[in-house]
């Protein structure tokens, strides 16, 4: 798996955010993704083509998080300010700082084995922690879900 650390710098985005669980994330994600994507164009000042899928688990330790713990999910683009923020749409600032970034090629169905490789094989290794900033993967401008296989960054926070 392609894996490298990479000190990030503050990134502010603009997009929409649905209070989630595990359970439930599927199907509000494909919700929050219908109602946000058409409608990203009308966000201004963008940086890149890329669209960011946002996790913020907040405090919650996710070695031990249920299927019933909420957190908020996002659907985002990056903007180089938050001076014209569209109409039920919100702002969020991606905190700084160190990330485990692995460029993903695969199924939604095989993540989970990502997520394991990551909390019991890499952080140890490595002598890295999960951080308390969201999480996020960024979205080409190619990426389809309703691809078997698709392509994208997942950005992990380490400290």
């Amino acid at each position: 798996m392609d894996c490298k650390v990479i000190t990030a710098k503050d990134v502010l985005v603009i997009g929409m955010k649905a209070s989630v669980t595990f359970q439930s994330m599927s199907t509000e994600m494909s919700k929050l993704a219908r109602t946000f994507m058409p409608r990203k164009n009308e966000v201004l000042n963008r940086i890149g083509e890329h669209t960011f899928s946002i996790q913020d688990y907040k405090q919650q330790d996710l070695k031990v998080i249920t299927p019933q713990a909420t957190f908020d999910k996002w659907f985002a683009v990056e903007v180089a300010n938050v001076n014209n923020v569209p109409n039920g749409m919100e702002t969020l600032v991606l905190k700084g700082g160190d990330y485990l970034v692995i460029n993903y090629k695969g199924t939604w169905a095989n993540f989970p084995k990502v997520w394991q490789f990551v909390l019991n094989d890499w952080l140890p290794k490595h002598n890295y922690e999960l951080d308390y900033r969201p999480h996020f993967e960024k979205l080409p401008a190619s990426y389809n879900p309703m691809n078997v296989e698709n392509e994208e960054e997942v950005w992990i926070p380490i400290k």
